[in-house]
């Protein structure tokens, strides 16, 4: 039996600087809390919660200390909250986020109407539609595409792990919807090399193990991506193998999402490795 990784996979740049600042202000002189998980990994998450950083929902949950906002970002609304309450802010917004919204903004500011085409429950998605403002809509398949109404001005942006693929199909559509669009393609680099290198090995292997927290949308999308050619299993950590998974497999793939830990994968590919005896 032959295991695999993946040509890309596992922690993207903009993880690994948002842990990395949680980490740099860690103190435990005072509360320190994300606002949200600092990631979608509820391994990595608790690690830093056995190092002193907490996790609020709310900014009303802090009445001092300092507050980190995590990878996905926030509104304009929540900076402001934090001014007013005077707490200490750390930003480990992941930059291509950033850049998201900040172009969302823009094209709303120039008069167009913003198409954000990503999750609607995604906080990342949440935060780009706050800088985009009250009339941007968010979109995530052709159907809903199918049912915008003719606009004078048509921006278009997307969340930063959204399938490139899905994300051409959706643009095609909406190329209809006025005569006057901008799309700005703000998914990232780190994104289209991942999900390229999954399905690739997605191709040449009998099964695909993806490796990610349940609640990261980047890791679904490569488990949904990889089924299309193999069977595939989307787990979190290695006590989820199954001795059955590998009955009659000559050899397997492996991949991670962005948000997840080496020392997960890593186990993950030992273990898969000694059932080559099978």
């Amino acid at each position: 039996m032959e295991v695999i990784l993946a040509d890309d996979y596992g922690f993207c740049y903009g993880v690994k600087r948002a842990i990395k600042t949680a980490k740099d202000n860690i103190d435990l002189s005072k509360k320190v809390c994300t606002l949200g998980p600092i990631i979608h990994n509820p391994q990595m998450v608790k690690s830093l919660a056995d190092e002193g950083i907490g996790i609020v929902e709310s900014v009303d949950e802090m009445e001092n200390g300092k507050i980190i906002i995590r990878s996905h970002g926030v509104g304009p609304s929540i900076y402001d909250a934090i001014k007013a309450k005077g707490l200490e802010l750390a930003d480990a917004t992941c930059p291509h986020v950033k850049k998201a919204q900040m172009s969302a903004k823009t094209l709303a500011d120039e008069g167009f109407k913003v198409i954000i085409i990503g999750e609607k429950n995604h906080p990342e998605v949440k935060s780009i539609k706050e800088w985009a403002g009250k009339n941007s809509l968010v979109i995530g398949s052709q159907k809903e595409a199918e049912n915008i109404a003719f606009v004078s001005k048509l921006g278009i942006v997307a969340q930063t792990t959204f399938s490139a693929k899905a994300f051409s199909e959706i643009v095609n559509i909406l190329l209809t919807k006025s005569y006057d669009i901008r799309i700005l393609r703000t998914i990232c680099t780190a994104t289209d090399k991942r999900q390229s290198a999954a399905i690739k090995l997605s191709k040449e292997v009998d099964m695909m193990i993806v490796v990610g927290g349940r609640n990261s949308a980047n890791t679904t999308r490569l488990a949904q991506l990889c089924t299309e050619h193999c069977v595939t299993h989307h787990i979190e950590t290695v006590d989820e193998l199954h001795d059955d998974w590998f009955n009659n497999i000559k050899k397997i793939g492996i991949t991670a999402g962005a948000s997840t830990p080496d020392w997960i994968i890593k186990e993950v590919y030992e273990k898969c490795k000694t059932w080559q005896a099978y």
